[in-house]
């Protein structure tokens, strides 16, 4: 099942639970606009490469769109429409007063040296900028892209509309962007999981965690829960798989990534086959890579008692359904992932006020948020 098709039918489910008229749920499934285009730029060589660019829109009802541009081979159509329809959810959870969207290019960032992004990211600002704005849809890094490509997108932005620096989140902090910022999507994480372990009567620090992906979710929640005495037993990524069943030195593991660029060839853990994480022995399973990754293959596998949604849609709705009858507690990813929306307002709110909040001061009302969320159920 697609990400489009499992995300409608998640929604399609929760409306029936909460009883919304048929008209009122068609709706909410159609998104406001939907933008493709043509993106080709010369390349270092000289010669000229050309992708698809696309930005989906997908509810304002709230308030401005909000979502990341997400570069990746595996972007298409169906994807950002997904992915922009989980924003306008998330930012609802959270009580944000934003809507949804979401981008991408489909390519291969790895691929692109550094000038060669920078062509591709301005040329995309081009054909976009005049259906975006600091008050219409506000774009944000998402999966391969980062501070330097909001950066390229901020100035470019500029040069049609004068500065704009609320046009992105997620920007450098020299020109407008948040502190903490890189480390909030997981430490949303964190604080998710402490408040639906709170509520079942236990604490990260009794507890064995599996983490899959080590990106920049993957690695801030690993970090935090190894600081609150969690016991990361199993770590992987694009480039292998690690585990200790005594626990994995995670800042050890990070400087490692830092030094070689893979987790591979870890002094302080067992390799094991990357495959094998989602079904490894843990209490709590955090996916943080791509989407779809628990399905009707491997659901019926799993161990753990918890699963924390930290990326995009990583349950579908066929294991969605195995494990709840499991038992297995699943915490959606509207709510486990959204520490990066959260403080991606506190960023646009201090630059169209002209103030300033520290990274405590967010970590602080971020915190509440998750609590107060959890409280009302």
């Amino acid at each position: 099942m697609n990400a489009l098709a499992a995300t409608t039918r998640n929604f399609r489910q929760a409306a029936r639970i909460l009883g919304l008229d048929s008209k009122i749920e068609k709706s909410l499934l159609i998104p406001f606009r939907e933008i493709k285009v043509e993106c080709t730029i010369p390349k270092d060589d000289g010669t000229l490469v050309s992708f698809v660019g696309f930005r989906v829109q997908h509810d304002n009802a709230r308030g401005p769109m909000k979502g990341g541009i997400r570069y990746h081979p595996e972007v298409d159509p169906d994807e950002v429409n997904a992915l922009a329809q989980l924003m306008t959810w998330k930012s609802a959870v959270a009580d944000i007063p934003y809507g949804g969207a979401k981008g991408g290019i489909g390519c291969n960032p790895k691929d692109l040296s550094k000038s060669e992004l920078e062509r591709l990211t301005r040329v995309f600002t081009q054909k976009i900028h005049d259906l975006i704005g600091v008050n219409t849809d506000v774009p944000a890094p998402d999966m391969g892209t980062n501070s330097q490509t909001m950066a390229w997108i901020l100035d470019e932005y500029s040069k049609f509309h004068g500065h704009s620096p609320a046009i992105v989140t997620g920007k450098p902090i020299d020109l407008g962007g948040s502190l903490g910022r890189e480390a909030a999507t997981g430490r949303g994480v964190v604080f998710a999981t402490e408040a639906l372990l709170s509520e079942h009567g236990k604490a990260i620090k009794d507890l064995t965690f599996a983490i899959q992906g080590f990106g920049n979710v993957g690695s801030w929640a690993a970090k935090l829960i190894h600081e609150r005495g969690g016991k990361v037993v199993a770590v992987s990524d694009i480039t292998g798989a690690v585990r200790n069943p005594n626990g994995i030195d995670i800042p050890a593991l990070l400087k490692h990534k830092e030094t070689t660029g893979v987790i591979t060839n870890f002094s302080g853990g067992d390799a094991m086959d990357s495959n094998e994480l989602l079904t490894h022995e843990c209490d709590v399973l955090i996916p943080c890579a791509l989407g779809g990754v628990l399905n009707r293959e491997n659901a019926a596998d799993v161990k753990a008692k918890y699963v924390i949604e930290a990326a995009n849609h990583p349950t579908d709705p066929d294991a969605d359904e195995i494990l709840s009858n499991k038992g297995v507690v699943i915490l959606p990813d509207i709510y486990a992932n959204a520490g990066g929306v959260t403080v991606s307002y506190f960023e646009w709110v201090q630059v169209i006020m002209c103030i300033h909040l520290t990274a405590q001061k967010r970590t602080s009302i971020t915190f509440g948020i998750f609590f107060e969320f959890l409280d009302t159920f």
